[in-house]
């Protein structure tokens, strides 16, 4: 059990998230099926309260900057033709990449920064997730496969 708890502390990090979770689940001996599924649900859930947290935060903190509201409209509207093009795609594609700072967090910010349709930037988040998780057990199980076979 600790060492489910561990992995889905390293998944819920926005410093690791699944890119973290999943070799350490793999790492730690747990089933690899139940770790990508455990790491990719919990990272795609992270979207709710996330963009909650930011909707808050926005209006009763940031809000109150005189700055702050000039600042987020010029970045909507210079984000709206971006958004226009790229919109769901520019999403999955934006999370899929498996590098830091691209996971389900930043592409929360960076939806509601643009002010794309919360449904939308959900479908956009967890379908770069679920790539990503993918790609990430693809490269941990292949590393591990060398391994023991390097190893006798």
């Amino acid at each position: 059990m600790n060492d489910v708890l561990l992995v889905l502390l390293a998944t819920v990090s926005p410093l690791s998230e699944l890119r973290g979770g999943i070799p350490l689940g793999i790492g730690l001996g747990l089933d690899p099926a139940f770790t990508f599924f455990l790491c990719v649900v919990t990272n795609i859930l992270i979207f709710f309260p996330a963009r909650l947290f930011l909707l808050w935060f926005n209006d009763r903190v940031m809000m109150r900057i005189p700055l702050w509201k000039k600042y987020l409209e010029r970045v909507r509207l210079k984000g709206q033709p971006i958004v226009q093009k790229y919109g769901f795609y520019g999403m999955v594609l934006f999370v899929a990449v498996p590098l830091p700072v691209t996971g389900a967090y930043t592409g929360t910010v960076l939806s509601w920064l643009l002010d794309m349709d919360w449904r939308k930037s959900f479908f956009g988040v967890a379908l770069g997730v679920v790539i990503a998780g993918i790609i990430v057990m693809s490269i941990t199980l292949g590393v591990v496969a060398g391994i023991h076979f390097v190893q006798p």
